[in-house]
């Protein structure tokens, strides 16, 4: 048998989940929320089960979440997106990227993406027979260099993924960034792949800028959400899908091989939730919250942090410490603090010792309080030793 993904960096962030596990540490790791689904919807998902709507939905999704999702962004970003032709309905953000890559790569195409980047894009593009090209995020900061980028386009290019907020740096690519995008790729047939599915979780009175506030990217763009972020509902795993209507046509081809139907009940009672939610515009100041919150717990600590434009990720450096590779401090930090996070370094194919972990801090307050105390008097006992 040949084997189409023999090493894949999935692999091994789930081995730091399972030996957070075997250790009982208190598992940062993960974007897995503490904090419960508003009640009203945890109702109407119940009520709706209880009802006649146990069967498939419809292909594309059920025609009121759609709606819901249009209302949304055209409210967000002044872009109408039609709920008959330009939405889809997806069964996660990994699905709904493995598809948009599906759809527009073939055997020997070129997909340029971010070095970190998340890591299912790679193992979808070669799946698919393309070749990733990557494009290093340069520090301070994580940003990309578009000159760079211009240098790697060539003829065999044919989709560049952007993620914003990015996920695992917590960078976020400004309306410059968009706009250098959009001159690279006009008059070209490359199509854009935009993750955007922490869109509403940017700090410090700063805005998303979405692909479809920029009508020529938007005429080329697949644009990914989801709704697991602001209602804390990630294990539902419904997110959408955003093209125009003659790409999204081609877009519910592979769909309909991939996932058929997403969930039926659960889209029913998102779409009535929706109706009357203030979690959109409430979710922003939560977070930032939290953010804040746990940063200002390691303040003064020889922990290096710059605080995460968006996302519910925090990178924290440790240079300061150790200058061991982060997969080995991120063991150690498992062992003997019994606290786990992701090394940068599981994002990256360019293996570089940036000395980063990722933590999810959207945890409860004790949570974080404990995570950063555990943190500190590790450092401690390190600078002791040293």
């Amino acid at each position: 048998m040949q084997i189409k993904l023999p090493e894949t960096q999935g692999s091994l962030f789930w081995e730091t989940r399972k030996l957070a596990l075997e250790n009982n540490a208190i598992d940062m790791s993960v974007g897995m929320t503490e904090f419960k689904c508003p009640p009203r919807l945890v109702e109407l998902a119940s009520s709706y089960m209880l009802e006649n709507t146990i069967n498939y939905a419809p292909l594309e999704g059920i025609i009121s979440l759609r709606e819901r999702i249009s209302e949304s962004v055209q409210k967000n970003y002044g872009k109408f997106y039609h709920p008959e032709s330009e939405i889809t309905i997806c069964a996660g953000m990994v699905q709904a990227a493995t598809n948009v890559i599906t759809t527009v790569v073939n055997e020997g195409d070129e997909v340029l993406l971010t070095d970190p980047s998340y890591f299912t894009y790679n193992q979808a593009i070669r799946l698919n027979g393309g070749m990733p090209v990557y494009v290093p995020l340069k520090e301070p900061g994580f940003r990309i260099d578009w000159e760079d980028v211009r240098k790697m386009i060539n003829s065999k290019t044919r989709l560049i993924i952007l993620n914003s907020p990015h996920n695992p740096t917590g960078s976020v690519f400004g309306k410059e960034d968009l706009l250098q995008l959009q001159r690279l790729t006009n008059g070209t047939s490359i199509y854009i792949l935009s993750d955007e599915g922490f869109e509403h979780l940017v700090y410090d009175q700063e805005r998303h800028q979405s692909v479809s506030q920029f009508s020529q990217l938007a005429a080329r763009s697949f644009i990914i959400s989801s709704a697991g972020p602001v209602f804390h509902i990630n294990g539902w795993s419904i997110s959408w899908c955003l093209a125009p209507a003659n790409m999204m046509a081609e877009f519910r081809k592979v769909h309909e091989n991939s996932a058929f139907s997403v969930a039926t009940p659960f889209q029913y009672a998102l779409a009535s939730y929706w109706e009357g939610a203030q979690e959109l515009e409430d979710i922003t100041e939560f977070y930032h919250g939290k953010r804040n919150y746990f940063n200002r717990l390691l303040k003064g600590s020889p922990y290096i942090i710059e605080p995460s434009q968006g996302t519910y990720y925090q990178l924290i450096n440790y240079k300061n410490l150790s200058s061991e590779i982060d997969t080995e401090f991120s063991k150690r930090l498992i062992h003997e603090a019994r606290v786990a996070a992701t090394p940068l370094s599981l994002f990256m194919q360019k293996k570089r010792n940036l000395q980063y972990l990722r933590f999810c801090f959207a945890k409860r307050n004790e949570t974080l309080e404990e995570v950063a105390g555990r943190l500190l008097e590790f450092a401690e006992r390190i600078g002791k030793m040293n």
